[in-house]
């Protein structure tokens, strides 16, 4: 058998490698580490809030996942018109679409695989935004950000999102205990917010979600949120079919009455199509991030690489 000189393997190597890292350098620069606010890798041995054998560190360690994840829970979210109003006045997301995303997964991240004095300081940090974000809504209600049920609707709609992206695309062998640990677990963050009456188990998502839903509105701002999430630009040309399909199982992910109210009812044969597509995208970019924030975070504890 015919083998290749060793520099045509040489060379092979170092072509993948430079794709892998133009790959990585790309998705990095979508998430919160852009924002160069958090050093991972240390202090040395701090496991921070949750620590490495969390369900919060295995869900929230999939970039996939979890932007299908965020642009679903961002559509939800959209519902609900206080917290709506909120995003609409005081947000400028509509020009900013990229900050927004960075300083989300700032905050995710970071909470979740940062140390705990980084943690602490995020969720002040949002705490003290949160209290200058108050007004009134198009139908005359006022809001604020630090409104305890409405801090409780936003987590629900994330990490409601989080978690079936996780079994749609990552995992879909998580034990319903292990769900239920995930609710219980990241709700400490909802409450450290201010957040009031968190679900912390499936079935009381399930429950609060149902109870919640005769509050919720698809309004001119609801479609413009969708709208600009649909043309939002992608990272580079080259990525732009990727950032397509991945937006395409954001909308995906959303059960069906919010579909219904987006005026986005995804048929069963497409819905098989995203997700053949993003089963084939999501191996790339696993085997390309090796420098996310859970790789980071697993240094700083002196752990393997995953």
């Amino acid at each position: 058998m015919k083998r290749d000189p060793p520099y045509t393997s040489k060379r092979t190597h170092h072509s993948m490698e430079f794709l892998r890292r133009r790959i990585e350098s790309q998705v990095l620069s979508l998430s919160g580490i852009a924002l160069g606010q958090i050093d991972f890798e240390k202090p040395q041995d701090d496991p921070g809030l949750f620590g490495p054998d969390s369900v919060s560190w295995q869900v929230h360690g999939d970039f996939t996942s979890m932007l299908i994840g965020g642009i679903s829970a961002l559509l939800l979210q959209a519902l609900h018109p206080l917290a709506l109003a909120g995003v609409w006045d005081h947000s400028n997301f509509r020009q900013d679409l990229l900050g927004r995303l960075r300083r989300t997964g700032q905050f995710i991240s970071g909470t979740t695989y940062g140390s705990r004095a980084d943690a602490d300081w995020l969720i002040d940090k949002v705490k003290t935004i949160h209290l200058k974000v108050t007004g009134t809504a198009p139908d005359g209600r006022t809001y604020a950000a630090s409104d305890p049920a409405l801090l409780t609707w936003v987590h629900v709609a994330e990490v409601y999102s989080f978690l079936q992206a996780h079994l749609r695309y990552r995992n879909p062998q998580l034990s319903e205990a292990d769900q239920d640990r995930y609710y219980a677990e990241i709700a400490l963050i909802a409450e450290r917010l201010g957040a009031i009456q968190v679900p912390r188990s499936r079935s009381e998502v399930a429950a609060y979600l149902a109870a919640v839903r005769p509050e919720l509105l698809c309004d001119e701002r609801s479609l413009e949120i969708l709208h600009i999430l649909l043309n939002a630009p992608a990272p580079s040309a080259l990525a732009a079919p990727a950032a397509k399909l991945l937006m395409q199982a954001g909308i995906d992910l959303l059960p069906d009455w919010a579909q219904q109210m987006l005026g986005q009812q995804i048929s069963p044969a497409r819905s098989r199509m995203i997700h053949t597509g993003v089963h084939s995208l999501a191996p790339v970019l696993r085997w390309a991030v090796r420098g996310g924030a859970i790789h980071r975070a697993r240094k700083r504890l002196n752990l393997p690489p995953r």
